[in-house]
């Protein structure tokens, strides 16, 4: 089983994360920031990775330092359970459609993280969520996990559901990069013998 669990702790946060990437997208997630609990519950069901997390931040000052501590300690779990990233398939990509809203995502996973990130919204907040807290979780989300990752929403009008198709097309896209192609069997998926750098 790919399998990892992490611990992070800073005088921000205290984060733990635990995840199998062999899952069924079981979660159980409380960072006490409800509309980011929401976001990463549909990348647990959608990745079909089971994620169980709690972090205790700084929220009496803003959700900043949870929602990027959350993104690193996940990041750096998805690292570790990958290993090697021998047989799986690599490259994958998403068009996900949610109401009137459409995001597209690439992703290699390559050991060398890189974010684009092309969403822009209306509002400055959903609810009380800062949007612009989505960029800082998928980069140190991917930073951390060694993804090169493009979130793109190509339109869409309503923030609530241009924030659920970057999670959910995310997701999608992560559960086809991250699966065993039955016909790498077992070898890393590049000429140059090794992943990252």
């Amino acid at each position: 089983m790919r399998q990892a669990s992490i611990s992070r702790s800073t005088k921000e946060t205290s984060i733990e994360v635990s995840i199998t990437l062999d899952g069924t997208g079981t979660y159980d997630i409380k960072t006490g920031v409800g509309f980011f609990d929401h976001m990463l519950e549909q990348l647990s069901r959608h990745s079909l990775v089971d994620m169980t997390i709690r972090a205790d931040g700084d929220t009496h000052i803003d959700d900043h330092h949870t929602c990027e501590d959350v993104g690193i300690a996940l990041g750096q779990a998805f690292a570790k359970a990958l290993g090697d990233m021998k047989g799986i398939n690599r490259y994958a990509d998403t068009h996900l459609a949610m109401d009137e809203a459409l995001t597209r995502c690439a992703l290699d996973v390559s050991g060398r993280p890189f974010l684009v990130w092309d969403v822009e919204f209306s509002k400055d907040k959903i609810g009380s969520f800062d949007t612009e807290l989505f960029e800082e979780f998928f980069r140190a989300f991917t930073m951390n996990a060694g993804f090169t990752l493009h979130i793109s929403n190509i339109y869409g009008s309503n923030c609530h559901h241009i924030a659920e198709t970057c999670f959910k097309a995310a997701a999608r896209t992560i559960r086809q990069a991250i699966e065993p192609d039955p016909r790498q069997q077992g070898r890393v998926p590049t000429t140059k013998g090794q992943l990252g750098g």
